[in-house]
């Protein structure tokens, strides 16, 4: 019985972490620069995500937790679906067409996500 209690705190835990992602997965050392229009926006945790018309193709676009868009001005209306937007970061080394942004920049706007 104890055992079993164990085990569930540990699963409680470490199911969380282990469900965030780290950022080693992104190449860091050839950022990019993705611009086009917005065709989702998800403003949710862990990250805000958006997905961008590219010139070449689609990209998934991790930005940062919604608390710290928030706070810096990049709120749900600033990455709406139609919007323009120009995202730089990385590109992962893991996910097809997946890139983490370190800024945005939107109606003229630039947001620093990290």
């Amino acid at each position: 019985m104890q055992r079993m209690a164990i085990l569930a705190v540990f699963v409680l835990l470490v199911g969380p972490a282990a469900a965030h992602h780290g950022w080693g997965s992104y190449d860091a050392a050839k950022p990019i620069t993705v611009s086009g229009p917005i065709l989702t926006s998800k403003f949710e945790n862990p990250h805000a995500t958006i997905t961008v018309k590219g010139s070449d193709k689609e990209w998934t676009v991790i930005l940062a937790p919604t608390s710290r868009m928030n706070s810096r001005g990049a709120v749900p209306a600033m990455i709406a679906a139609g919007k323009t937007v120009s995202a730089y970061g990385y590109a992962s080394t893991v996910e097809k067409n997946e890139l983490r942004a370190e800024r945005i920049t939107v109606d003229g706007k630039t947001f620093e996500l990290r």
